[in-house]
């Protein structure tokens, strides 16, 4: 049975970000996955600490940060599955800090600093672990667009290809923000309009997100 890890790098547990990872969630368990779900919020952990300890001569490591704290179980899981899902909110051009401090012990205990047989970089990793990336944004397609998100969120993608072997993003734009917009001084975006999108994009978004799930616990 295949194991795919689900992880949501935001701090709401039941909004956007999440509606999305579950989605992906059902998707995986619809071809036999077994699927864990975690909320990173839950958890107190930190980025990388530049110990080098992944880096050593002859380490041990394998791929596993040597930092020990509440995200290390999380991470020997990631190692250990077949595919992993992350979700994050995107805040003025940047996933949240936890999905960031993810990011960065995955990739740099996970890559190395040595050349392979063709002079590119030599993967520390013995098979390809596909990841999927799910980012939820308030802002819409277009000015993302100029906002150079692409590039911005792209690089996340880039990274992970290169260490963990398959990397796919699904962004969901013009999200719904609050439950309630009469209650925020918010006169930049216009609710009727978001409204709108939610029930309109959302639905897509989400059969993406199931999409997604589904395909990387068949890879």
């Amino acid at each position: 049975m295949k194991k795919v890890i689900v992880l949501n790098g935001s701090p709401r547990k039941n909004f956007n970000t999440a509606t999305l990872l579950n989605e992906a969630k059902k998707g995986a368990e619809s071809v036999g996955a077994k699927v864990e779900y975690i909320n990173l919020s839950d958890l107190k952990y930190s980025g990388c600490v530049s110990c080098f300890t992944c880096k050593l001569k002859n380490s041990t490591t394998n791929g596993l940060c040597a930092l020990k704290d509440e995200l290390r179980p999380v991470l020997e899981k990631i190692l250990q599955a077949d595919a992993v899902i992350i979700g994050s909110p995107v805040y003025y051009s940047y996933p949240t800090g936890m999905f960031r401090n993810l990011l960065e012990r995955m990739l740099f205990a996970g890559g190395t600093y040595m050349k392979d047989d063709n002079g590119g970089w030599k993967r520390m990793l013995k098979r390809t672990i596909p990841v999927g990336l799910i980012f939820t944004m308030n802002c819409p397609e277009d000015f993302a667009k100029q906002l150079n998100y692409p590039v911005i969120l792209g690089a996340n993608e880039t990274s992970l290809n290169m260490i963990y072997g398959h990397c796919e993003t699904l962004c969901a734009y013009d999200t719904y923000q609050f439950l309630d917009y009469s209650k925020y001084d918010c006169d930049v975006f216009d609710e009727k309009h978001k409204r709108t999108v939610r029930e309109t994009q959302f639905p897509k978004d989400m059969a993406n997100a199931f999409d997604l799930g589904k395909r990387l616990a068949e890879v």
